[in-house]
């Protein structure tokens, strides 16, 4: 196939993502390539062109470059929600309107994270040996141990783009591609041009931070789920995913699964076009995930009682207007405003702890503290407001947080691996109301 024309969406920050499209299918169909990207130089690698072309056969395909990789600008690893938003100014600019997304392994994570965010714009979603998370927990055995995680960080900087290593790790992971020393020499070249080993460093050890577990059961569009037959754990993680998301189907196809996602041979492209080609009304999501944040000023009652109602009034307002410039620059929307309290939605949790932090430090000026809480969940969306029982735990965080102080639930700590945090654990806390006990912390850098 022809390589199709690069082009470049713009984010609202200038950053510069590259995209490609090609088809003309009746269906939008993402495909998510952080795992082996960079949109020009994939298309030299005979399985990938061959991909390209079984999904662009029955699509419109929509390529693109994660920021910090390939030909898209930026310096830094981005974050689930930087990866959905970009993938949003993807769409936007190559005006689809509602897309099917297909990733595999934790590029399929991601697209989790925009399905459940964006449901407006989501036809479908299709995830190839689903990892929800990378690290190995009582509930999840199959992830890596950190003994396991170590070795994998200090290996990729020595495996990028050095085709002994590529050799080397097709012999375990797939053993029908070697000897093939030009595809091995094609891999090599597209992992330097894909992503530096300092990045590819970066790139790792955000993603064993990472865990979307608690982003499934908001997934409401339809979900297919592809593992092998011969899956060695007997497709255990697609299974533990499948439970998680409402009605989601699993199909389990023939083939080597130590073979690379790329060595298609039909199977997969196949099961993807029987699945998007089921005719299927429009589903009309009332619930979204969000990321919900409270403040308020601490010792109100004793600052007013100080101030004087008029005094006390002026400097409320000046806070309000804090507030809202903050909300404004960090893109969340008030949903409620009490006394001196606000309520805020966000698309995701870093922006709304940025906010918070951002919050913090200016109203200092005023000479007065504010307390911040932070969650994401599923929220129900009415007249435009949010709603449910993620709002309450949001409301239930904030209550708890000190002066100056920003708590999150453990689905924020999780999901903002990237973003340069640093989280302190202050262990589990009852929140009045909310069933069972919650995991906090704090924001301290």
């Amino acid at each position: 196939m022809d390589i199709p024309e690069t082009r470049y969406a713009t984010t609202e920050e200038g950053i510069s993502i590259a995209y490609q499209t090609v088809g003309d299918g009746p269906v939008d169909l993402v495909l998510d390539t952080a795992i082996f990207g960079n949109v020009e130089i994939m298309w030299e690698l005979a399985p990938l062109a061959d991909l390209f072309g079984r999904l662009s056969s029955f699509s419109r395909l929509i390529l693109h470059d994660c920021r910090g990789t390939g030909i898209s600008g930026g310096y830094s690893v981005p974050n689930l929600e930087t990866r959905a938003r970009d993938l949003l100014t993807v769409l936007d600019t190559c005006r689809s309107t509602r897309t099917a997304l297909f990733g595999a392994l934790t590029g399929g994570a991601a697209l989790a994270m925009f399905a459940a965010t964006y449901p407006d714009r989501v036809s479908s979603f299709v995830w190839f040996n689903a990892l929800a998370r990378t690290s190995r927990s009582p509930e999840y055995p199959w992830g890596d141990t950190p003994e396991e995680q170590r070795q994998t960080i200090e290996g990729v900087r020595e495996f990028i783009g050095k085709p002994e290593a590529i050799r080397d790790w097709l012999e375990e992971n797939g053993p029908g591609l070697v000897g093939d020393e030009r595809l091995i020499g094609q891999i090599a070249r597209l992992d330097r041009h894909f992503i530096a080993p300092s990045t590819a460093v970066d790139w790792v050890r955000t993603w064993f931070e990472t865990d979307v577990t608690h982003v499934l059961g908001v997934i409401s569009c339809p979900t297919l789920l592809i593992d092998h037959e011969a899956s060695p754990t007997g497709a255990a993680e697609s299974r533990f995913v499948q439970a998680l998301i409402a009605d989601a189907e699993l199909v389990l196809i023939p083939g080597d699964p130590g073979q690379m996602v790329f060595s298609d041979r039909g199977f997969i492209t196949d099961t993807v076009r029987e699945f998007l080609g089921v005719e299927r009304k429009p589903i009309v999501a009332d619930t979204v995930l969000a990321s919900v944040l409270f403040t308020d000023i601490v010792g109100s009652t004793e600052k007013q009682a100080s101030l004087g109602d008029r005094a006390w009034n002026e400097l409320v307002g000046r806070h309000h207007a804090i507030v809202r410039d903050a909300l404004e620059r960090w893109r969340g929307v008030e949903n409620d405003t009490a006394g001196d309290g606000f309520f805020a939605t966000f698309d995701g949790p870093a922006r709304a702890v940025r906010c918070a932090l951002d919050v913090i430090d200016r109203v200092r000026d005023l000479g007065i503290e504010i307390r911040a809480g932070v969650h994401t969940g599923e929220c129900e969306v009415i007249d435009g407001k949010h709603a449910g029982l993620a709002v309450t735990i949001g409301s239930r965080v904030a209550s708890i947080a000190g002066s100056s102080e920003v708590l999150v639930s453990r689905t924020v700590k999780d999901l903002t691996a990237g973003s340069g945090f640093t989280f302190e654990d202050v262990g589990d806390h009852e929140l009045k109301g909310v069933p069972h006990r919650w995991h906090l912390y704090r924001v301290v850098g």
